[in-house]
């Protein structure tokens, strides 16, 4: 009996979990950072990473047969190479490395979503915390190498959502911005390298400025973005005409979400325009697959934190005060929330 087109589909999102690992494991390996000097053979490749004979050319020719791989020949003497996009990407010694945070997927995520099931149950988050009862942030902030792990992956997951921002946005008739919850400064740092005219800063915890510094010395902007440090809980917003939050508001309740909204509500001028890029969920709920499962993880993570659809956000900065709003698509399932003042 034939198999049908529903079948087929509902086949291939269960079987999902070994595409998914592939890559994964493929990124932990350092499979495209090997491959960024020179084609290799299956075997040199291997031996490189210390790979048993038996799975190698398995795992190799999958990657292929994904398109994360090229592959030039056939059998043993067939050489494998990055593709673009893995080249650009997954390249550990690029700046454009999003592989951060698909590391932190293999190392954490993959197991934690085992538990799903539980968290839908009982609403509760299922980290590595659970049983400690001690806030997932509460625990990176006293771990700075950790910290650290988890901002650079969170950069590799925006780089191409802030880049797309950084271009789109019409930055002219404004004079500051300033990136809320900055982490590595990577925001502010794309958009002060395309707007001159831009004083930009990032404000994060005082834990995060070396990480912020140590981005900033490496790109050459350490004079050009300011990095200031407080708490968005117990201090006021800097004033600046743009305030950004990228993947911040998700990670909050709806009560905290509120209050950052109002805080900088407060701090912009007149005419000033508060952005909120997250994966938006699209407002039938229907079309934003990534966004909703983004809405599940922050389940997973912190039990009472989730995603949004844009009229979401749009009811909670009305009722700051804001005057107008408008979404605008970045790349993938990213987009821009953006209210004015």
């Amino acid at each position: 009996m034939p198999v049908s087109m529903s079948s087929s589909r509902i086949l291939e999102v269960g079987f999902g979990f070994w595409h998914s690992k592939v890559l994964l494991t493929a990124v932990e390996l350092g499979v495209f950072t090997c491959l960024s000097d020179q084609p290799m053979r299956g075997s040199e490749l291997g031996a490189m990473l210390k790979l048993h004979p038996r799975g190698v050319w398995d795992f190799l020719d999958a990657l292929v047969s994904m398109d994360f791989l090229h592959r030039d020949g056939e059998g043993e003497s067939a050489y494998y190479k990055n593709t673009n996009d893995t080249a650009y990407y997954l390249d550990k010694t690029k700046l454009t490395y999003i592989g951060g945070v698909l590391e932190m997927c293999s190392e954490r995520l993959f197991r934690i979503w085992d538990d799903l099931d539980i968290a839908l149950k009982t609403g509760k988050p299922q980290n590595e915390n659970k049983y400690r009862q001690k806030p997932i942030f509460e625990e990176l902030y006293e771990d700075p190498p950790r910290l650290e792990q988890f901002m650079n992956a969170m950069r590799g997951l925006s780089y191409s959502n802030y880049e797309a921002f950084s271009e789109k946005f019409d930055f002219s008739q404004y004079k500051s911005l300033c990136d809320v919850g900055g982490a590595t400064a990577l925001l502010s740092s794309l958009v002060a390298k395309k707007h001159a005219h831009l004083k930009c800063s990032t404000f994060d915890l005082p834990q995060v400025e070396p990480i912020a510094k140590k981005w900033l010395a490496k790109e050459g902007l350490l004079g050009r973005v300011a990095v200031v440090s407080g708490n968005f809980f117990e201090d006021e917003l800097p004033v600046a005409d743009i305030i950004t939050m990228g993947l911040i508001l998700h990670d909050w309740d709806l009560e905290r979400k509120k209050h950052l909204i109002q805080l900088a509500f407060n701090s912009l001028p007149e005419g000033g325009v508060l952005i909120a890029i997250e994966n938006i969920i699209d407002d039938e709920r229907r079309e934003n697959t990534f966004g909703l499962m983004m809405s599940l993880n922050m389940l997973m993570e912190f039990g009472d934190a989730f995603d949004f659809t844009g009229a979401d956000f749009w009811g909670w900065c009305k009722e700051a005060g804001f005057k107008r709003y408008e979404i605008m698509h970045l790349s993938g399932s990213c987009s821009a929330a953006i209210a004015y003042k």
